[in-house]
């Protein structure tokens, strides 16, 4: 096969491989998919909800934090392996942003968790869930834009997690 060839042969296969990733929904430039996303916006949803029904506490606290990689495991979504499979061969850069974003986010979310099962005032519990949910809608956004190739990862400013829940808890 000649040298043009097998450079045809590769773009060729490199379009079916970006098409696959594009049809199960997983970004063809960062390898990445929103899907795992949903794990965190559910968090969100429950901790909004938590501040008018405190009865909706209890599903908020039994949230449990997973990775990427287990999100997917356990998932319904039908492309499930290849996502986990192109999460690993995803942009280094891309994907060690997701992770601080994910890491950050899941610090947050463990830390309003304990301290919303800890013995806090109504008033008080309500605040320090609204002030965490409006701290994470905006870190779940940019997780987005990494997912989606919209912003040049590896210079994206992410807050490191103890950073974020310091931040946060400050009166």
């Amino acid at each position: 096969m000649g040298g043009q060839s097998r450079i045809a042969a590769a773009n060729s296969a490199d379009e079916i491989h970006a098409e696959r990733l594009a049809r199960a929904n997983i970004n063809p430039a960062t390898g990445l998919a929103t899907d795992y996303l949903n794990h965190f916006n559910e968090a969100i949803m429950l901790l909004e909800m938590a501040v008018g029904s405190p009865e909706c506490a209890e599903d908020f606290l039994a949230w449990k934090p997973i990775s990427y990689r287990e999100h997917f495991a356990v998932s319904q979504f039908r492309e499930r392996m290849t996502a986990i499979e192109s999460y690993e061969s995803a942009h280094p850069a891309a994907r060690h942003c997701l992770e601080t974003l994910a890491d950050t986010m899941t610090a947050v979310l463990v830390a309003i968790r304990a301290a919303l099962a800890g013995d806090l005032p109504p008033h008080v519990a309500a605040d320090l869930a609204q002030r965490a949910a409006a701290w994470l809608k905006p870190l779940v956004a940019r997780a987005g834009a990494v997912i989606n190739g919209e912003t040049a990862a590896g210079r994206m400013a992410v807050p490191a997690p103890q950073a974020a829940i310091d931040r946060l808890m400050k009166p």
